[in-house]
């Protein structure tokens, strides 16, 4: 495995395959595009500049695309309306549903000018959710998906953390694709897996406090998730939606 900035790639050489990994986690560029030091409290995403990654993923066989948790700040995104090169920036705020949107048209238009649906497949995954409010399953407050051991059992049940409005976003803009992109809706599925994620049995990449210590909820990751799980599941969709369509 080789490791080029934002670009991992696999090689597979008894298949002649690779599998490429590509960090950019708005599409568009923005200022949270290092691929190891990307903890940005105050992101800027720049308008009409998937151009920037974009050369990156051209003459692929297939092609996912996935991007959400990182446009969840609060309910406005900052957008950069020149380059981050300019000496005066000229940023504006746009909801955080019209700045999806606006990320969505660049993603679809560049798809239509640079992907041949005769030798590409195109995927788009939805949202990843989260668990870190455990009093969205009735749970008590303050809690998370820490000791979680089960699944909701609630077939209605939709986390606070998935914003219904964005997934409305990406059903309107799909839905004026003429490129055909075949949808992953892995959110719903998802949602009920509050057990699966690496809560504290994982890499900390900073030492934890005594007082992290004595409180495993206040550092329980319920964002990321298990390898072996639910992951594969995303893959078995994927695999199920490229060989049967």
């Amino acid at each position: 495995m080789e490791t080029f900035d934002s670009l991992t790639i696999f090689t597979a050489k008894d298949y002649n395959a690779t599998i490429e990994f590509y960090w950019a986690p708005f599409l568009l560029e923005s200022n949270s595009d290092n691929a190891i030091i990307h903890r940005v409290a105050d992101r800027v995403v720049r308008r009409g500049s998937i151009n920037k990654h974009g050369r990156h993923w051209k003459n692929v066989d297939i092609l996912v695309f996935n991007t959400y948790l990182w446009w969840m700040t609060g309910l406005k995104m900052k957008i950069l309306q020149g380059s981050f090169d300019d000496e005066e920036k000229e940023i504006v705020e746009l909801s955080t549903e019209d700045a999806y949107r606006m990320a969505m048209k660049s993603m679809l238009r560049w798809v239509k000018k640079n992907m041949n649906p005769n030798k590409t497949r195109v995927f788009f995954t939805s949202m990843s959710p989260s668990h870190a409010k455990s009093m969205d399953w009735g749970g008590e407050e303050g809690g998370n998906c820490y000791n979680q051991t089960t699944m909701i059992d609630d077939p209605n049940y939709w986390g606070s953390d998935c914003r219904r409005s964005v997934m409305q976003v990406i059903g309107e803009v799909f839905s004026k694709s003429k490129f055909p992109i075949t949808f992953l809706n892995i959110t719903q599925l998802s949602n009920y897996r509050r057990d699966a994620h690496t809560s504290i049995y994982k890499k900390q990449w900073s030492p934890l406090t005594p007082e992290q210590l004595e409180n495993p909820l206040s550092y329980a990751d319920c964002v990321h998730w298990c390898l072996p799980g639910l992951q594969d599941i995303w893959n078995e969709l994927l695999f199920a939606k490229l060989f049967f369509p």
